[in-house]
């Protein structure tokens, strides 16, 4: 019996030992496959940036040649805006060139560009590794879009230039315009209520509506419910028909050229009212309203002779009547009796009205029945021209409408007529020495008349033209190859566009602003950064004087600062709890406009090398957390001033927002002549 267990026991450890053999046997395999990978890993962890095996270069180690097909496609990208103006090829993103130079205390030397996207791996490797798994979803999406974006240029660059010359986006196809149009209101319908105008208006023409409105429906108010009126529940008849503009960004409604909303029921005046407006980049004018009460006639309150608003039936205004005395008196001398004509509402629940929008030569007129009711004067930044779709929306049943006396050539929307290509709006070279200001301009890829105006305007002020203050547009990719084109030629041609290659997107407009940091303290040597939109004026000689009262031993955060913000939870620009679980916002500048000094550019460009900087979608918050770090090693400055203005200008504005081209043109007209003056929509 203890022979047999003996013998089953040296079993055992013979399989065993086989086992364990076997295991190493394949732990060797692993390693010899996984051999220079490793090497390569342990190589980028010392601070070698020499090794290239496996085909997997650094960025390091990129050149211009094959740019395109080794920029790494990561979230911390660090050569996509290199020196436009040096490249002799200026058909790429912006990259470096082979020795980019600065300007230091030794001299001319060489720009040692960041290293390290992911701290001290690249984003390549990071792939090959499977760790997109452990980025955040705003990573994860600029991952995408790094990806989306590298392909696009690829496209371009094989984009024929012919191709473009014959692009109906660069030359302007000549489209139908039709001298008039109509549809039914079940073809309205089914075209989610939009009636296309190829051509826009002119003056002279006119659109015919023929609808019903509907009866009136209960909607829950919850302002009125919190003010206890009631049960919070009014009774609602209302509708819109609004001439609209081209969409100027995704995520964005287009703009209203003319916004007409008559209350049938009323609103918080529970009178029958008729309001007018308009509205660029989401951001309403002041409203027109008519109430049933005449307005002014005097002359400058006219529209082509006509009244704003005309008088209509109100329950609420009694005339005063004459006596029996008085009205025999005025018989008796023979005076005339003019017999006063009075006009109900011009809508009524179920009954049909015919309404008639003509463009006159000062502004809008609208007719019901035959009966003036309101006209609306022409604002400035909108022409007739922009007018190219009606919308009709609300409580309303549309049977036909009509649009005569149409234009018959087409409006110059084509970037060809909106670039206007002289050697005058060309940018200076970068100049070789330090600068007081470097502006960075947000802009997207078909923003092609609102780059021209800033070029035409405020981008002609004597600090930019005496090199004190340089100013670069920072611009992704689109999704369409011929707008890329395009854009790709205006860069070439200006050269004062950024291009970064990723697609763009409104939750990565953050990267835009890194990129704007990165610039300033790389490229130029600036003593200070701004921060803009493309439909930001900037008074640029006084925001250096602004600058000027702050000593240049402090660190500084310009602009227009909020203090103990909230995030919005619900609605549009809803944040969710885990892309930002505090309750309230670091303090933070509106993002139309602000300035940071040179010192915390670098230490965002620092934190973002090594991948410690936050992100978050919202840059101008972005921003501020970012500050807000920096100021706990070294004290920032925080300067607050109301007039980089968030919406729209006020008068001795330093920043105007929410300006479109012509209130761009308006706006330096107006500062030429030393008026500081908004050219607001009034």
């Amino acid at each position: 019996m203890k022979r047999v267990k003996s013998e089953l026991s040296t079993g055992r450890r013979f399989k065993l030992s086989h086992f364990l053999l076997g295991l190493g046997g394949l732990y060797l395999i692993f390693i010899a496959f996984k051999f220079p990978h490793i090497l390569e890993i342990a190589a980028i962890l010392s601070g070698d940036d020499t090794y290239d095996g496996l085909g997997g270069k650094l960025v390091g180690d990129v050149n211009d040649a094959d740019l395109s097909k080794t920029l790494v496609n990561s979230v911390y990208k660090d050569t996509y805006h290199r020196k436009l103006e040096d490249n002799l090829n200026q058909d790429a993103p912006l990259r470096p060139s082979k020795e980019p130079l600065e300007e230091g205390k030794g001299g001319i030397q060489p720009i040692k560009p960041l290293q390290h996207r992911y701290g001290r791996i690249t984003g390549e490797i990071m792939r090959r590794m499977n760790k997109t798994s452990e980025l955040s979803v705003l990573e994860r999406m600029a991952d995408e879009a790094w990806t989306l974006g590298l392909k696009a240029w690829e496209e371009v660059d094989k984009f024929d230039g012919k191709e473009i010359g014959q692009s109906s986006l660069f030359e302007g196809k000549p489209e139908s315009c039709p001298s008039w149009l109509s549809v039914s209101g079940e073809d309205l319908a089914s075209g989610d209520r939009l009636m296309f105008l190829p051509c826009g208006l002119k003056a002279g023409s006119s659109i015919t509506l023929v609808g019903t409105p509907r009866y009136a429906h209960q909607e829950f108010v919850p302002q009125l419910a919190k003010l206890r009126i009631g049960d919070g529940l009014v009774m609602v008849s209302q509708f819109m028909v609004e001439l609209q503009g081209l969409k100027s960004v995704d995520g964005e409604d287009p703009p209203k050229i003319l916004h007409l909303n008559p209350r049938l029921k009323g609103d918080w005046s529970h009178k029958p009212v008729i309001e007018h407006n308009t509205c660029y980049r989401m951001q309403w004018g002041t409203a027109q309203r008519c109430d049933g009460l005449p307005s002014k006639d005097d002359e400058d309150m006219l529209v082509d002779g006509h009244r704003r608003c005309e008088k209509w039936i109100r329950n609420d205004v009694v005339d005063l009547k004459e006596s029996k005395t008085t009205s025999w008196f005025k018989r008796f001398i023979g005076r005339e009796q003019k017999p006063e004509v009075t006009w109900p509402f011009p809508f009524a629940e179920g009954r049909l009205f015919i309404l008639t929008l003509r463009a006159g030569v000062d502004g809008y007129h609208i007719n019901v029945g035959g009966q003036h009711v309101t006209s609306f004067p022409y604002r400035t930044g909108f022409s007739l021209e922009d007018a190219t779709g009606l919308a009709i929306k609300g409580d309303v049943d549309v049977h036909s409408v009509y649009a005569t006396s149409l234009p018959a050539t087409h409006p110059s929307f084509s970037p060809q007529r909106v670039l206007e290509l002289s050697p005058k709006w060309k940018a200076y070279p970068l100049p070789r020495r330090s600068i007081q200001l470097f502006i960075g301009v947000l802009s997207a890829t078909n923003h092609f008349s609102e780059r021209m105006a800033v070029r035409k305007t405020w981008m002609q002020s004597s600090a930019i033209k005496s090199l004190n203050v340089v100013v670069r547009f920072f611009v992704a990719l689109n999704p369409r190859k011929e707008v890329n084109a395009v854009l790709k030629k205006e860069a070439a041609y200006f050269g004062d566009i950024v291009i970064l290659p990723f697609m763009d997107r409104y939750e990565l407009v953050v990267l835009k602003t890194i990129a704007i940091c990165e610039f300033g303290v790389q490229n130029v040597s600036a003593a200070y950064i701004m921060k803009c939109d493309d439909d930001t004026f900037v008074r640029v000689d006084t925001v250096l004087k602004e600058i000027d009262g702050i000593s240049p031993k402090r660190s500084l955060y310009m602009g227009n600062l909020n203090l103990l913000h909230r995030p919005l939870r619900n609605g549009k620009w809803a944040v969710t709890y885990e892309e930002w679980p505090e309750e309230v916002y670091p303090p933070y500048a509106n993002g139309p406009g602000y300035i940071i000094s040179s010192d915390i550019a670098k230490f965002i460009v620092s934190q973002h090398g090594d991948r410690k900087l936050r992100l978050f979608k919202m840059e101008d918050v972005s921003m501020g957390m970012w500050v807000e770090q920096f100021n706990r090693s070294r004290a920032v400055q925080y300067s607050h001033n109301w007039k980089f203005c968030q919406y729209g200008c006020m008068v001795d504005y330093y920043t105007a927002h929410y300006q479109s081209p012509r209130q761009m043109i308006c706006l330096w007209d107006k500062l030429s002549r030393g008026l500081a003056h908004c050219c607001n929509f009034r």
